[in-house]
């Protein structure tokens, strides 16, 4: 069975929002990923390189609290404050990956096609027909 965690958007202060969140709930970051680590065709200004491109910090048995900086300058649409959400899924294996979504997206706008990632997952990313952000992955590799 798939597994549901929040990921938020930051503008830019996604490393200090997490900071403070860990300070609440504790742990470590199992992955910090800056925005200079992802392969890219054009380059990115230098003030962007630090940026978070994705982090986790889990909060309970089986919850982790995931986030970035969505910067536009690297494609992400203009951040809104309280709308700065989407609900990611992590899939048991490629099929049910492929049926979620292929499922979810159905009549929304796919951002990223599913395909495999830099990283090694399939990954993908869209807005349902009712304007909720999704992201759904699958990586088989032992984390």
């Amino acid at each position: 069975m798939a597994t549901i965690h929040p990921y938020v958007s930051f503008d830019g202060n996604c490393m200090e929002a997490f900071d403070f969140y860990k300070s609440v709930f504790g742990g470590e970051f199992p992955y910090v990923g800056r925005y200079k680590d992802m392969p890219s065709d054009s380059p990115l200004p230098e003030e962007l390189h630090d940026k978070i491109m994705h982090i986790s910090l889990p909060i309970g048995g089986s919850t982790i609290l995931m986030g970035a900086d969505m910067l536009e300058a690297c494609g992400a649409p203009a951040l809104v404050k309280g709308n700065n959400f989407t609900i990611s899924i992590n899939a048991e294996s490629e099929e049910e990956c492929r049926r979620i979504f292929n499922g979810l997206s159905e009549g929304g706008f796919v951002i990223m096609p599913l395909e495999k990632a830099f990283w090694g997952a399939l990954f993908g990313m869209f807005t349902d027909k009712f304007g909720i952000a999704w992201m759904i992955s699958f990586d088989d590799r032992p984390m």
